[in-house]
């Protein structure tokens, strides 16, 4: 996919991104718009707001144990790389869980807990969304599916955490970071050059609510 100027850029995440599989959900954040506000409770029972980190940059991470996509940057250890490289710049990492609690891989929020201390992740929070608000609020589809948003609250990255769509670890090594792209220009003061990508990864399991 060319990058897509950020001058050019208000197409809804919708049209950014696809997944493989089709969730019934309908995209709500616009990239160059205000980041929609939410509030969800995090895995040790604390609620996190968006409002919380006004002044800072907030990455989120759609994220599901379960799915290859995700085992793909985790058993590499690339997002939790990106995660820290982000933290060392004071930027907030929300990874947020939308699999319904019916779904056959769903966690509870101790189990998922755990497994994101056993990945040795550096978010600096992981918000169970089993009902799906948060996700839907976005239209996150995939996972991994990433969103940057800048101290502003404006929406400035919504798509792909990098440019290789494949469940290939070994494809990470040529691959363009583009969430690490977009945190540095963003950082820099700079108009976000690439945007809006193609999500990839499993669908998300949401809620029949």
């Amino acid at each position: 996919m060319q990058p897509i100027p950020f001058a050019t850029v208000f197409a809804t995440v919708l049209t950014a991104t696809f997944a493989f599989g089709s969730p019934a959900v309908l995209a709500a954040a616009t990239v160059g718009q205000p980041a929609p506000a939410f509030s969800a409770v995090d895995t040790s029972g604390k609620t996190v707001s968006l409002a919380d980190f006004k002044g800072k940059h907030v990455v989120l991470e759609w994220v599901n144990p379960g799915c290859p996509y995700v085992q793909k940057h985790y058993g590499s250890a690339n997002m939790q790389g990106t995660q820290k490289e982000a933290a060392a710049q004071g930027v907030v990492w929300l990874a947020v869980n939308s699999t319904a609690a019916d779904a056959s891989d769903y966690k509870t929020p101790g189990a998922m807990a755990q497994w994101m201390q056993e990945q040795k992740a550096a978010a600096s929070a992981t918000l169970m969304d089993s009902d799906g608000k948060v996700g839907r609020a976005y239209g996150a589809r995939t996972t991994p599916h990433m969103y940057v948003v800048n101290p502003a609250g404006m929406l400035v990255y919504a798509g792909a955490i990098d440019s290789k769509p494949t469940s290939n670890p070994a494809d990470i090594a040529t691959a363009t970071n583009h969430v690490k792209v977009a945190l540095a220009e963003s950082l820099a003061g700079k108009p976000v050059s690439t945007a809006a990508t193609r999500a990839y990864g499993c669908s998300v399991k949401y809620s029949s609510m």
